[in-house]
């Protein structure tokens, strides 16, 4: 139901826009974009939850990396028509720019067709007090017997889980969802991880290389609009195969911290070579009538191929894991109400990262920081994400969602570096208190079943 709703504000949002253009009137403009606004800025809380709560622990961290990546389809969809529209298409007709508009209207319909097909999360039915409906789609999902062992087990896990949270619950309705998410230590760690993952990740600046990236190519030496855009829409390639590479054959195997500081070492190499590159040759993007001579073309071409790289590193890490971290990390019981929080701050500092761009891009004498220190700001906050990363953020691969709270029983200057080895001494521990709880029990009912048949 949540994805269909979101398909009706989007397509709402987008006819009220075109509808406001082709009129003229800048007002609903603005109140097509805000209402479409609100039907995309559903998709990243319903699609990671949604995907994190069916997918089984061994594969979840692809299915999650999938949707991320399943973003640069969409980039490079768009990347594309906006190219062939600058090709073909007058640049003063309305069509110019209500063709490359109206791939909203395709996307949207699309998604709200195939939600029909789409099932309920068992984690939700289990949540909503029917366990028989779950565990039927359990059995659907894991292609195993509804009264199988698998599934039985899988499904009393949940409703263990939930039990345990609903006993430790402070309060009752959504305050006590807001009291639990700000006052338990362990979630409030939780919270502090998808906060700083929001912050570091945006203001490293990979979004606004992607967001402005015609402009930046022109800077790095790409003349000629037609030009900037074809390089731009190879740049969405390229970073659509990086998320696919990371999908496939990354998160699950080497697992997300890897992932991620390997994503955040690609791109911090980029970034601090394209720095080096714009110190080097100061006018670029400063002095207007400058012509990059001949002998520095190499250089250039290096450097655009270092916003490509940047581009892998994004989508290998910080794009990918801001996605599937949020997801995972928190209890059944508040995993919607923190997954909207974190994307509000994903939204929040993408916005105010997109706006401020542009201002630190000018020169100094126009109160910028001028384009080598756009880059080494994002060069610095790259590696303080990295130490941070290898400092703050568990392993969380391999892990079942309702086991996610042994990570975070140590003291939080621990949870980085041991939490993943603590939680699996407790995993260990746990099998073998039910192992032995199991043995008890075949000893006392082989014992009951002898001592009938003697009597």
């Amino acid at each position: 139901m949540a994805t269909r709703f979101l398909c009706f504000l989007w397509v709402l949002g987008i006819a009220i826009f075109i509808g406001g253009g082709v009129r003229g009137s800048l007002a609903a403009i603005y109140a097509g974009r805000f209402i479409a606004g609100l039907g995309v800025g559903q998709t990243p809380v319903v699609g990671p939850v949604y995907i994190s709560e069916v997918a089984p622990a061994s594969i979840r961290g692809l299915c999650v990396t999938f949707f991320s990546g399943s973003v640069y389809i969409g980039i490079v969809l768009a990347y594309f028509t906006n190219y062939g529209c600058a090709v073909n298409l007058d640049e003063h007709g309305y069509n110019r720019w209500v063709v490359p508009t109206s791939l909203h209207i395709i996307m949207a319909g699309i998604i709200f067709i195939l939600s029909f097909l789409q099932l309920e999360s068992p984690r939700f039915l289990v949540k909503q007090k029917r366990p028989r409906d779950a565990a039927v789609v359990m059995a659907h999902l894991r292609k195993q017997p509804v009264d199988g062992k698998y599934v039985t087990a899988e499904i009393a896990r949940i409703q263990e889980a939930l039990d345990r949270e609903l006993e430790a619950t402070q309060g009752v309705g959504w305050l006590g969802q807001v009291k639990e998410m700000f006052f338990d230590p362990a979630n409030l760690y939780r919270l502090y991880l998808t906060t700083m993952v929001q912050l570091l990740s945006q203001w490293s600046g990979a979004g606004s290389i992607t967001l402005y990236a015609p402009d930046l190519f022109k800077i790095l030496g790409i003349v000629g609009s037609e030009e900037g855009l074809l390089v731009t829409a190879v740049f969405g390639i390229v970073k659509l195969v990086a998320a696919l590479v990371c999908a496939l054959f990354l998160v699950d195997v080497i697992g997300r911290k890897r992932s991620l500081l390997l994503g955040i070492a690609l791109q911090a190499i980029s970034v601090i070579y394209v720095a080096s590159f714009l110190t080097a040759i100061p006018q670029l993007g400063v002095d207007e009538g400058f012509v990059l001579p001949e002998a520095d073309r190499g250089a250039s071409r290096g450097a655009i191929a270092m916003i490509y790289l940047s581009g892998c590193g994004w989508a290998l890490g910080w794009n990918s894991m801001q996605y599937l971290l949020t997801a995972e990390l928190f209890p059944l019981r508040i995993r919607a109400l923190a997954t909207s929080w974190a994307m509000t701050l994903h939204f929040a500092n993408q916005y105010g990262n997109s706006r401020a761009v542009p201002v630190m891009l000018l020169p100094v004498s126009k109160h910028g920081i001028s384009p080598s220190g756009t880059f080494w700001c994002f060069a610095a906050v790259t590696l303080l994400g990295g130490f941070w990363v290898w400092f703050s953020v568990p392993e969380t691969g391999g892990r079942s969602l309702e086991s996610m709270d042994r990570l975070f029983d140590l003291p939080w200057y621990q949870i980085g570096r041991r939490g993943n080895r603590h939680a699996e001494e407790q995993d260990l521990a746990h099998e073998e208190k039910e192992r032995t709880i199991v043995d008890k029990e075949s000893i006392v009912h082989k014992r009951e079943k002898t001592e009938t048949i003697d009597f």
